[in-house]
């Protein structure tokens, strides 16, 4: 069972950091092609600045899963590896521990974005001006959401590696 799991989160997990991947793609794209409007046209694309400070937000969560499971998330792990080299089973147990705190955060984050993310779908929240330009904001905080949710899933995953492997 932990076998399936593991796989399918991190096909999941992988197609999640395909989409930030690709909406750093669509952003350098809109960035180029308001250069390109302001200077050579004098007409800038409409809504550049909101999109690209949502899209930030998306990328992060929706890549963070990744490498976490690639193990290229950003830490400092000098003490860790020097009490891996002598007790490598209190060195599980930390790791085991930074995991729980980190499980524990995201749940925390979950739980406070929740009821915001609801509320713009229904409330139809968005950024920009009506008449210009407008985009809703449920769909980034959904990103989150589901980042999130497969960030705290994949430290999950690396306690169920760590003693089931």
């Amino acid at each position: 069972m932990p076998g399936r799991f593991l796989r399918v989160l991190d096909a999941v997990t992988l197609v999640a950091n395909v989409a930030g991947s690709c909406l750093i793609v669509g952003l350098v794209i809109l960035i180029t092609a308001d250069v390109i409007g302001r200077e050579a046209l004098g007409a800038p694309v409409s809504g550049v600045p909101e999109l690209v400070s949502l899209s930030i937000v998306a990328i992060v969560f929706l890549q963070a899963p990744q490498a976490l499971r690639a193990g290229r998330l950003t830490r400092s792990d000098g003490v860790l590896d020097a009490i891996k080299s002598r007790k490598p089973r209190l060195a599980d147990a930390l790791e085991t521990v930074f995991d729980l705190v980190g499980i524990a955060v995201l749940g925390a984050i979950l739980y406070a974005h929740w009821p915001i993310m609801t509320r713009a779908w229904e409330r139809n929240d968005f950024v920009g001006a009506v008449g210009d330009f407008t985009a809703p904001t449920w769909p980034v905080k959904a990103m989150l959401a589901v980042g999130a949710a497969l960030l705290a899933l994949q430290f999950v995953a690396r306690i169920l590696r760590r003693y089931l492997s």
